[in-house]
């Protein structure tokens, strides 16, 4: 399986980003190898004046990723995720690594609803 992760870096020892759509970096992992498949720099969300929750979802839907695990979702990308299929937990922590092994133990739920305000 195909996750994205939001990153401070390009590898699994960086920490989770806890924004989505203004993350430094996208990680796309593969969940059965545990590892980084292809980190997408997100210069145009962080600099975005708005739209970068959207514009990350549509970024998420083109890499083809099954899910994203981040720290925080936002109301429109959490609106673009679900219209794109794409499974979304919020609260991981730590490294990218260690968000990972949340995920595979189960800790990290799917998200019913945005867990912060827009333009966060």
């Amino acid at each position: 399986m195909k996750v994205l992760i939001t990153a401070e870096g390009k590898d699994l020892d960086a920490n989770v980003d806890p924004r989505f759509g203004r993350a430094a970096f996208f990680l796309v992992v593969d969940t059965d190898k545990g590892e980084v498949v292809e980190a997408v720099d997100n210069g145009a969300g962080r600099g975005a004046a708005q739209g970068a929750g959207v514009q990350a979802a549509q970024t998420a839907a083109r890499l083809g990723v099954s899910a994203l695990i981040s720290g925080h979702c936002g109301p429109n990308a959490f609106s673009a995720m679900q219209a794109a299929n794409i499974k979304i937990y919020t609260g991981a922590t730590g490294t990218v690594r260690h968000a990972l092994e949340q995920f595979h133990k189960g800790e990290l739920t799917p998200a019913d609803d945005a867990d912060v305000r827009g333009h966060w």
